[in-house]
């Protein structure tokens, strides 16, 4: 039976919202604490389904980890992963920051590994990643469709420390190739083509230097890492999550004032950059140490490059419906590759609306100057940022979100805060 949730119109928000842990750190922390010398105690952990996979993961792997509410400790490996030769089968669901990173780190380790997920993981790119691995002389097979999982990695001892890879389809692959490089002996990095999502690459760089990496770079286009182990901090707070901030960011933006707490001033998550966009859209944004004000003003519509936050910019999508022009995004090839075909979703749910929608092969535009008043009953596609994005609509009007337990993946207590600051 499907199961659907009904969000009654919005007349207003207003409170404070404690953000949960970054999904992109928390998956990041655990997998470079677990190659860590030393112990370190992970703070403010998101709890989801993304990051159970990854937790679950290292557990197969022999990593002891103690888990508890909101933190977790983890006893270091001091480098690589070291199973024999018995085949450990990891199941990763459909977490990109899991399977990529993971990827890596085993074609580097001792031991035999199939990596596996859920339907549409097997439909998302590995292929640039796994032959910049096949290229150092490490052992990767696709088991169905080349290019992509599940696979079968045989871990062994880099051939040659030089590496180039695309950064046109996903970050995720130079993230992957950043964190293994310090426990494989260090890794030159050379990126062929436009790097897409460069904050993310960013927020890697700033995560590993913390647990003890050296990293050279040259802008965006190459990347020397020292093969110096990592070492814990001992402890690694986890910023609260910039791009679930996001739909709080633009409910209030819309209509109120909310205070969204865990977002540092010096945050190295380039989806706080999201702020930003929503100031030139005319919301009101006050910074603060450790928390974001945003309040309500009139919206304006925006023409918007979006290739350096494309999960941010699904929550551009619904805004169309309060500002007073069109909204566009562009450079958003990536969202093809995503959780669905987040360009062709939005293309779906924003149409049962009665606005105009266009769309290409990296944009998409909604003009909502003339819509109908249905109440849509709208489609997730097993995708957690649409479930959360349509929500927004019950700002114009009544709604029903399909399959909403969708959020699970990196947010499950989204329309649970929703709902405690709404009227």
């Amino acid at each position: 039976m499907k199961s659907e949730l009904k969000l009654n119109k919005l007349s207003s928000v207003s409170g404070k919202v404690i953000l949960p842990g970054s999904k992109s750190l928390s998956n990041r922390a655990l997998l470079v604490s677990a190659l860590a010398k030393g112990n370190t105690k992970l703070l403010n952990v998101l709890k989801s389904d993304d990051t159970a996979r990854m937790i679950e993961a290292l557990q197969t792997l022999k990593v002891k980890l103690n888990v508890n509410a909101t933190t977790v400790d983890v006893t270091g490996n001091g480098g690589v992963f070291n199973e024999g030769l018995n085949t450990i089968d990891l199941y990763l669901g459909n977490a990109g920051t899991a399977m990529r990173p993971l990827c890596a780190a085993l074609a580097v380790s001792q031991g035999v590994f199939k990596l596996t997920g859920e339907p549409r993981m097997m439909e998302r790119p590995i292929g640039p990643l796994t032959e910049a691995l096949r290229s150092m002389g490490l052992n990767i097979e696709y088991l169905n469709n080349d290019g992509f999982p599940p696979l079968s990695i045989r871990g062994g001892t880099p051939k040659t420390h030089e590496v180039s890879v695309s950064g046109s389809t996903s970050s995720q692959f130079i993230t992957a190739l950043l964190m293994t490089a310090p426990v494989c002996g260090g890794l030159k990095i050379k990126i062929t083509g436009d790097l897409i999502s460069k904050p993310y690459v960013d927020l890697t760089i700033n995560l590993i230097e913390k647990f003890g990496a050296k990293v050279h770079r040259n802008g965006y286009s190459e990347f020397d890492v020292e093969g110096t182990g990592y070492t814990s901090p001992t402890s690694y707070l986890i910023e609260g999550d910039a791009t679930g901030a996001t739909y709080f960011a633009a409910a209030a933006a819309i209509g109120g004032e909310l205070e969204l707490y865990g977002l540092p001033e010096d945050s190295c998550q380039g989806d706080i950059k999201f702020l930003d966009v929503l100031e030139q859209m005319g919301a009101k944004v006050e910074r603060l140490e450790s928390s974001v004000v945003v309040k309500k003003s009139k919206l304006h519509g925006i023409d918007i490059d979006m290739n350096a936050m494309p999960d941010a910019a699904m929550t551009l999508v619904p805004m169309a419906l309060y500002t007073d022009g069109p909204v566009t995004i562009r450079n958003i090839a990536s969202w093809r590759v995503k959780e669905t075909d987040r360009i062709e979703a939005m293309v779906n749910e924003m149409s049962k609306l009665g606005v105009k929608v266009e769309s290409g092969e990296d944009f998409i535009s909604i003009d909502a100057s003339t819509r109908n008043d249905v109440v849509p009953h709208f489609d997730t596609y097993n995708d957690h940022r649409m479930a959360m994005c349509m929500s927004l609509v019950a700002f114009d009007r009544d709604v029903v979100i399909n399959n909403p337990e969708c959020i699970n993946k990196t947010f499950p207590s989204y329309f649970t805060n929703l709902k405690s600051v709404s009227k």
